[in-house]
């Protein structure tokens, strides 16, 4: 009896321990020299490169489409639609296969970090540059120690017109 006591208080104490702080759980990412985040629950996968299958007349930043388990998955290099340069596709490069308003969508980025949780005060306001500069897509700063990340609302990039990946109904 004094088994089930103890069992019976130490569930007691749990549910009435107040729950840790949230935060935000990013999937950070390189493109270059610079870190990204994005919200790790638009993440479906994460696959090695692979060479997808070229579409005739499709911007530059669009590499093709992969079949992905019976699925047609267009794939966007985030290095060539934020203007970084060409990208060298190596053992490093990732695919990071995104689920975002219904749609699967491949972004190819140079390397995968980690995975990090951010607390509500390490996410700074994204700076304001003029009209010529888009940051639409930039959701704000993550400081975490000396690192620095920009944090892109990767749902907003991918189901926006310019990219035309999802039909405006479906968004």
């Amino acid at each position: 009896m004094t088994q089930t006591m103890q069992t019976a208080q130490s569930s007691s104490a749990r549910e009435s321990a107040p729950a840790k702080v949230k935060g935000r759980e990013l999937l950070t990412f390189r493109l270059g020299t610079e870190e990204y985040g994005i919200d790790i629950l638009k993440v479906q996968e994460i696959r090695g490169w692979e060479a997808p299958t070229a579409i005739a007349n499709a911007p530059a930043f669009i590499k093709g489409v992969i079949s992905l388990r019976g699925t047609i998955v267009p794939v966007v290099d985030l290095r060539l639609k934020f203007n970084l340069g060409e990208a060298k596709y190596d053992e490093l490069t990732v695919m990071i296969i995104l689920n975002l308003a219904g749609r699967v969508v491949g972004a190819v980025v140079d390397a995968v970090s980690d995975v990090l949780t951010l607390a509500p005060e390490q996410i700074k306001p994204a700076p304001e540059f003029s009209a010529t500069f888009d940051t639409t897509y930039i959701m704000g700063l993550g400081v975490e120690k000396e690192r620095m990340l920009i944090l892109v609302d990767i749902e907003r990039l991918m189901t926006s017109s310019d990219m035309a990946l999802v039909d405006a109904a479906t968004a």
